[in-house]
This record gives structure tokens, sequence and C-alpha cells, in this order.
């Protein structure tokens, strides 16, 4: 049996992509990852066979800066690095302006390039990234079923009257006027017909008698596999979701840091804080992390990704700071997280059992956090609007979390960690 895996350029995507895949590695299956150049290390070092497929014009290797892109991603990743600085509402306008071209790169070519390696590699069964349109696009024109994994909020996939780039919840410290909402939606719309355009005509092109799509943004494969806690899901929205698994998380195994071990083996418990891949690049936000840290009675480990540890100012001598750290590894032991609110932070420190405070910038992020909110497992905040006293009250709330809220949080890691996600993945697609 041969398990295809098909991914965008990016070790954020892939990473949980692959680990959902060890569930067939550990059968003794066959593995094949479909991805670009960037992740090919990734690729190797879980074991899998790899075949070259570009799917954007980005990439990402696990820690990168908008330099090291293309030309045309490194102004479009200055550029949102720059409406991120401006707040939410312009960040999301800015990301609904660029989607058309960053996420419809080359459709025909890249659908029939994912053909070729379907044909290549002859699978039983196949995954892609929700976020791979190109790709589901090419399996859909041509009649291949897949799992159509959902990385993120499962509001990336809308459905009922949701607008892909939309929020539909805020977090209570976020305000965004309703005339700015209107303008996002409207914008958000317009965007959505455009794409659901080159979406049918790219589809007729691979198939002249494909079915138009209403809403590109919200097809789907014949399941679909949501990288989330079930726990966290909106009720509201569960009767209008399509065919479906909650996978909870993909927390892989790391290789042993002798560093991180030896400092994990150190007492005290300490705060892990990681903005991701690219938002770490955010430094005056981890710098008021890092403030805010100083002011409190507990260690932190600091992932600074692009940023210059240096902005950080003096941390005390037990702190671990690197560009990059073990995610999980670290989550493992830690007493809480201060996060960007991207999808493996959040679900792999809920995995975990750790409670977050979030600070979102873009995306899903937002709709991610008011969840974590409204579960009591975490707080969110304005990453450019809280100061380093409102971080260090938040943190202090999330590491004195009440009894009851704590055995809940527990007790959803405990349920994940009997039945893990890539287990789950496995039975779902085999059903």
């Amino acid at each position: 049996m041969t398990l295809l895996v098909v991914s965008p350029d990016y070790a954020s995507h892939l990473l949980p992509l692959a680990t959902l895949a060890t569930a067939w590695r550990e059968r003794g299956e066959r593995v094949v990852v479909a991805s670009g150049p960037a992740t090919a290390d990734l690729v190797a070092r879980f074991g899998f066979e790899r075949r070259d497929l570009r799917l954007g014009r980005g990439s990402n290797p696990g820690v990168t800066s908008a330099e090291q892109q293309q030309v045309d991603e490194r102004d479009s990743l200055l550029g949102f690095f720059e409406a991120t600085r401006r707040g939410a509402v312009p960040t999301l306008k800015y990301q609904a302006e660029e989607r058309l071209t960053d996420l419809m790169w080359r459709p025909v070519e890249a659908a029939r390039a994912t053909r070729r390696v379907v044909d290549d590699v002859s699978p039983d069964e196949i995954v892609v990234d929700h976020l791979a349109f190109s790709a589901r696009l090419g399996l859909t024109t041509a009649g291949i079923p897949y799992g159509d994994v959902v990385l993120g909020h499962p509001s990336a996939l809308p459905v009922g009257s949701e607008v892909y780039g939309f929020p539909p919840a805020w977090p209570q410290a976020f305000h965004p006027r309703d005339d700015e909402l209107e303008e996002l939606r409207g914008l958000c719309e317009r965007v959505s017909a455009r794409f659901t355009d080159e979406w049918n005509r790219a589809a007729r092109e691979l198939r002249s008698d494909a079915l138009p799509s209403r809403d590109a943004f919200a097809e789907h494969g014949p399941i679909v596999l949501y990288n989330y806690p079930e726990d966290l899901a909106d009720d509201g929205r569960r009767a209008i979701l399509p065919p479906h698994r909650f996978l909870g998380s993909m927390r892989r195994t790391e290789p042993v840091d002798t560093e991180v071990e030896d400092w994990l083996s150190a007492s005290g418990s300490f705060v892990y804080v990681s903005f991701g891949s690219f938002l770490s690049v955010r430094g005056d936000v981890l710098r008021r992390v890092a403030d805010a840290l100083r002011a409190l009675d507990v260690r932190a480990a600091i992932a600074t990704g692009s940023t210059d540890a240096a902005e950080l100012g003096e941390l005390p001598a037990d702190s671990l700071v690197r560009d990059y750290l073990p995610q999980v590894r670290l989550l493992g032991e830690a007493a809480a997280a201060v996060t960007h609110g991207g999808n493996n932070s959040v679900t792999e420190a809920l995995g975990s059992g750790v409670p977050l405070v979030v600070l979102p910038f873009s995306t899903d992020q937002f709709a991610g956090a008011a969840a974590v909110e409204r579960s009591g497992f975490g707080v969110a905040l304005d990453p450019n609007a809280a100061s380093a006293d409102d971080l260090a009250r938040a943190i202090g709330q999330v590491l004195g979390l009440d009894a009851e809220t704590r055995a809940g949080l527990d007790a959803m890691a405990a349920r994940q960690a009997a039945r893990p996600g890539p287990e789950r993945a496995f039975a779902a697609l085999r059903a």
C-alpha cells in the first residue's frame, strides 16, 4: 500500500502532514511526499520518498526571512509584515488582495504536474493540504479521491454564509469598527468571486465538462481532516460541516537536542515563546513578551526565528534562546506558551495540556484565538496594543488556571494522547 502526501513547500505545512503519514510508515507501508525543494531535507528526515512538485511561488524550510524569497514573494512578504504593524483589519485586507496570485499560482500547470505525480507513484491513498488549491483542482477534475487536510482553524474551509478571509469570530481584545468589517467582507467577497472564476477557468481547461464551482474556497475533498481539537469546535458550525474527522494535533517526535535536554533537567517551570516561521520578524512584540517574562518568577524558552536575539534585551542567564527550538519537546514540559496562534503552535500546545497566551496577527489566527479564549484554555491579546504589563498579567493568568479548567485541559490532552492524530487520520482514510 502506498500513501501520497501533497504539500506546499513550507515546513509549517509539511511537518503536520508528514507526522500524519507516520501512521502508514509504522505499519510498514510506503509513503511518498510531493512538495518543493525547500522541504526536501525535512522529507528525508522522516525517511519518506520524495517527488518534486512546485505548488506556489514561495517556500520556507523552517526559519526564513523575506530576503530568502524570490522577488515577487519577497515584496509580498515585506508588505504583509508592514500590514501587521497597522493592525488586524489592514493585515486581513492586504492578505485578501494578495490571495489570487498566492493561492492559484499557475493552476493548470500545477494541476497537471500533480496528476503526473499520481501516475508515477500509483498511490492507494492520498492526503492533500487544503491550501494546495491547484493540486486539489487537478485531483478533483480527474476524479481522484483524497483526504483533504485543513491545517488551521476549521473556518479555513468556509461553510454556510462564511466568506474566506473574513474572521467568523474575534477575541475580546479586538474591536474592529462596523464600517471596517463591512469593507473587509466586501473585499473578501470580491476576491472569492475572482478566485472562483479562475478556478472554473482552469477546471474547464483541465476537463471540458467540469461542473462550475459557486465558491472555490468552499470546495473540498470527499473526507475533510481537521488538524484541530474537537473540544474547541464551534457547536454552531458542526451541523453544516462536510464529511469530516477532527484529528486533534500532530505531535511529532523530534531528534534529541542535548542542549535542550540539559536545560530541561534544571529545576523551575518555564514559558515557551514562539511566533512561528514568518511572524517571528515582529521583534518588537517578542521584546515586550521578553520584558513581561523578566517580571515573572519563571524561566523562558524563546524561539526567536528571524529576529536577532539581541533585540530582546538582556535575559536571565537561565533562559533558553535560539532561532529554532524543538517545539513539541519543550511543550511537553512547559507550564504555558505564548504564540501568534498558528495551527501547529495551538494544537501542539493544547495536545500537551499547555495553556496559551495568543497574540494573533493574521488569517485564521483571530478565529483560533477566539476559540482558545472561549474554551478558557488561554488568553488572547492584540499584539500591537498589549504592553509588557498586559502580557505579564495574561501569562500569570494562564499559569494559574482554576482547577476545573485545568482538569478540562488535561482531559483533552489525555484523549489526544490515547488516540493520536495520525491514527485518527489512518482510520478515517481506511474507512
